[in-house]
């Protein structure tokens, strides 16, 4: 049997220096890996996708409260970061489409809405007929109901009119011409489709009359699919394209109530399975 050296100690392994970022176990195992998945969370975030939800009532049928949305902020081009400017553009926003932006009023909140007008279009609206450059919009008699299908009573009693109920109003597919920029890129001898998409009326009401105005260049008129309960460009104004943030994708989930006083959580119970994936028409 050896004489073990009682002086002697077992060998011990230097432990990395978790802030030292010039080691390989910061950035697999120590700081800086929580530092790189923030870093490509905000990225995505600031130049190709975010997630919105909807909270109220001025996008229905085509939207409905409590939607979580994808949207796309890349589609249009790249900006600098915390800022209206862009880096590189990409496309221009086009009539038909719904896009998410911050209200002109108030930069820190964020609106949905439809752009129904172009730089240089004429925007008319009576008795709830929409007219672009003189011309009324068609509103037809919908292919189907899918959309107005979703609706409850609860949905229109949510944004203060309690009295409110979904036989009071009426769905319709409105026809929106297509946008300069697809009709340009086409060719002029080419047809193009327009923007199909659903509307609300309400019935019995006295329509409001707005207009004539003609959008300025570098900006938006914008109008919410829930014609008698929206807030958009007939109220506040023209929108400036330097205040979007991108353009609606598809719904990734939706609920038809939140958890009470977490209003930005639903309530698993209230699940609306058939919406999952469904796109922004």
């Amino acid at each position: 049997m050896s004489e073990q050296n009682q002086n002697s100690k077992p060998a011990q392994h230097a432990q990395p220096a978790q802030w030292d970022w010039r080691t390989k176990y910061f950035w697999s195992e120590g700081w800086g890996s929580l530092f790189l998945a923030v870093f490509i969370a905000l990225f995505i975030r600031w130049g190709f996708v975010e997630a919105y939800v909807i909270p109220s009532g001025s996008m229905l049928p085509s939207l409905l409260i409590h939607d979580h949305i994808f949207v796309n902020k890349l589609t249009y081009g790249l900006r600098v970061p915390f800022s209206e400017n862009w880096l590189v553009k990409f496309s221009e926003p086009q009539r038909g489409e719904v896009i998410v932006f911050k209200y002109p009023k108030d930069m820190s909140t964020f609106f949905i809405k439809r752009i129904v007008g172009e730089s240089g279009d004429k925007i008319y609206y009576e008795n709830g007929t929409l007219y672009i450059n003189d011309k009324p919009i068609e509103k037809k008699v919908p292919a189907n109901t899918s959309d107005f299908d979703w609706l409850r009573d609860a949905d229109f009693s949510h944004d203060g009119s309690f009295s409110d109920v979904k036989n009071n109003y009426v769905h319709f597919t409105e026809a929106l011409p297509p946008g300069k920029t697809s009709v340009k890129e086409a060719g002029k001898d080419s047809e193009v489709a327009g923007k199909d998409h659903s509307i609300l009326l309400r019935k019995g009401d006295v329509y409001e009359t707005f207009g004539p105005v003609v959008v300025p260049d570098d900006q938006l008129f914008v109008m919410g699919d829930n014609r008698m309960n929206s807030s958009d460009s007939r109220v506040w104004g023209f929108l400036p394209k330097q205040n979007i943030l991108g353009r609606a994708m598809f719904v990734w989930l939706s609920c038809e109530e939140t958890v009470p006083g977490l209003s930005f959580l639903c309530n698993p119970t209230t699940i609306r399975w058939g919406r999952f994936f469904h796109s922004v028409n």
